[in-house]
């Protein structure tokens, strides 16, 4: 498959190393002052800072292909994302989103099923807004209720406020339509690369590793080549508490 276009130069030849080096000082900063803040809106901002910091980390680290390092970073992001929600504003679906995707990318699906529950216990299913519709898709998804999933992908997908390819991309899978969902995650890679800002400044695109990884688990197997994916792409994984890939 033919690399997708439209990138601007400098993320082909990124600094890795440096990045990782920017996003782990970040981190041991907003550890250091977290002890020191007592208010439970300020906390919650900054845990969320430290989970964006973790995961820009993790992210760096699968791009210098050193998956085994990432684990750790993407754990903790996990757990300051879920640490955060208490205090967050209601609607924060981004640290449910966030702890899902982080262990997802981790490779740990029996943690990510865990954060799966959880969002879903934190009312995403009964959200109206598109983003808490697509926590509980991602999270349905991850837990292998697929015909639940298609339920909210199919909500979002033909929404103005949401990205139709994503929302596409999540339907075709919980439908495990393999053309469907080719175009969809090529369409959500492009999406990626004509991006000016980054979550972090990292132009790595997150969404499609945790779609592919999602593809996979249900024998789906779609080439994709972008600077923004490492390469070559992630495969290992650890096993889930249920004992194996959902049917």
């Amino acid at each position: 498959m033919p690399e997708t276009g439209g990138l601007r130069g400098r993320r082909g030849d990124e600094d890795w190393a440096a990045h990782l080096e920017r996003e782990e000082a970040r981190y041991r900063d907003g550890e250091a002052r977290l002890p020191d803040t007592r208010d439970p809106d300020t906390r919650q901002r900054q845990l969320t800072r430290l989970g964006n910091a973790a995961g820009g980390a993790g992210l760096a680290l699968l791009m210098l292909g050193r998956a085994a390092e990432a684990d750790a970073w993407l754990h903790r992001a996990a757990d300051r994302y879920r640490e955060s929600f208490a205090d967050a504003p209601p609607g924060s679906w981004g640290r449910p989103i966030g702890a899902v995707k982080t262990l997802v990318l981790a490779g740990d699906w029996a943690a990510a099923e865990d954060a799966a529950r959880w969002a879903l216990e934190t009312g995403a299913p009964e959200a109206e807004s598109p983003i808490g519709r697509y926590a509980a898709a991602l999270a349905l998804l991850v837990l292998g209720a697929d015909e639940q999933a298609r339920v909210h992908a199919d909500a979002i997908r033909t929404r103005d406020d949401f990205p139709s390819a994503v929302g596409d991309a999540l339907a075709y899978l919980a439908a495990e339509d393999v053309p469907g969902y080719t175009e969809a995650a090529e369409s959500v890679l492009e999406s990626f690369a004509t991006r000016e800002e980054y979550l972090e400044d990292l132009p790595v695109a997150d969404t499609v590793l945790v779609l592919q990884a999602l593809a996979r688990r249900r024998g789906i197997e779609v080439e994709l080549t972008s600077p923004l994916l490492p390469n070559p792409p992630r495969a290992r994984a650890r096993p889930s508490s249920a004992g194996g890939a959902p049917s």
